[in-house]
């Protein structure tokens, strides 16, 4: 069975950074793509970034420039690394993992990324 640990979610001033990371556990085979997904208050969940297994990237226009997601296929980690931050980047924020990447197959448990103005 597939499990997705978030973690490095938290409260920040707007501007600041963090970095979120998630950890994959379980039989992964034929698992290409690994991502970022976002749920704001009130709003559809929608795609952050994601990033296949040879390393190839695809990010939402909104994070383009200020967020990067790297892997590291050995260790079964996906991160996602936020700069610049911005009240509009508040929201649950869920690792996933798929045989595509903008179809996932399982979900993490969400982790919560506050920005305050």
């Amino acid at each position: 069975q597939v499990r997705l640990v978030e973690s490095g979610g938290g409260l920040v001033q707007a501007g600041e950074s963090l970095r979120l990371s998630c950890a994959a556990s379980g039989s992964l085979f034929g698992i290409n793509a690994m991502g970022w997904y976002r749920q704001p208050p009130g709003k559809q969940r929608e795609l952050v970034a994601t990033i296949t297994t040879d390393g190839r990237t695809n990010y939402a226009d909104s994070v383009k420039g200020r967020f990067t997601i790297s892997r590291d296929n050995a260790k079964k980690t996906v991160h996602l690394q936020m700069n610049s931050l911005k009240p509009e980047d508040t929201a649950v924020y869920y690792c996933t993992l798929g045989l595509l990447p903008t179809t996932p197959n399982y979900w993490g448990q969400g982790t919560q990324v506050t920005v305050s103005s």
